[in-house]
């Protein structure tokens, strides 16, 4: 059976590479000069990986769908699920307490409104959890950005910016730990070297079941 390439970016690179994404689309980024047939021959070569991947996504539990902003639906927030109410008569578009509370009136910006109220609250633990590990090896960083970013958990930009992506305040709290002293070791160590990884381990031995959890549940992180 052919390979179904869902879509090819060509760009400037020197090679060509092949990208499974989160809903199973297989993508081929490949310099300008290579034609289709040459892709198509790379794309079959790695057929066995390609298969593989697609079946370890179609197997992945709970799957994700989007929301539709309904009475009960459970929303995740620190690796909890929490249910949704809608109610009349809220000054506040959201509220949190033990559950979500939104304002019938705003249920067609619902959508808007949570990513706002999810922001806020990623800034605000991110923060907290950025100065805990901080203070632990006197690392100096510039700011923190808390950016719309799918593809990405969060980076160390040259200047000494953390950047952590909105929907890892989803996630549990160690497993924010681990992006979060993942970027501030960048600050030190810009590669994934050997020294990277010793450098993590001392703030987080236990930091690989936390980096599986992101590979095997990150997909659920989103609204």
């Amino acid at each position: 059976m052919e390979i179904k390439i869902d879509k090819i970016i060509r760009t400037k690179r020197n090679s060509i590479a092949l990208q499974i994404t989160d809903d199973a689309t297989l993508i081929v980024r490949a310099p300008f000069h290579v034609n289709d047939e040459i892709i198509n021959r790379v794309v079959q070569k790695h057929r066995d990986w390609i298969v593989k991947k697609k079946k370890q996504i179609a197997a992945k539990d709970p799957k994700f769908s989007p929301k539709e902003f309904v009475n009960g639906e459970g929303f995740l927030y620190l690796g909890k699920y929490y249910k949704l109410k809608i109610v009349e008569n809220q000054k506040d578009p959201l509220k949190f307490k033990n559950g979500f509370y939104l304002s019938k009136k705003y249920l067609p910006k619902a959508r808007e409104i949570f990513l706002k109220w999810y922001k806020k609250r990623a800034y605000e633990k991110i923060s907290e959890r950025v100065k805990v590990f901080e203070q632990k090896r006197c690392f100096k960083y510039n700011k923190i950005n808390i950016t719309n970013a799918q593809k990405r958990w969060g980076s160390c930009s040259r200047n000494g910016n953390l950047n952590f992506a909105l929907r890892l305040i989803m996630a549990p709290l160690p497993v924010i730990d681990y992006v979060v002293i993942h970027e501030l070791v960048h600050l030190e160590e810009k590669s994934h070297t050997q020294k990277f990884w010793e450098m993590v381990k001392i703030l987080m031995p236990d930091y690989d079941k936390y980096k599986k959890w992101l590979k095997e549940y990150g997909h659920i992180l989103k609204i």
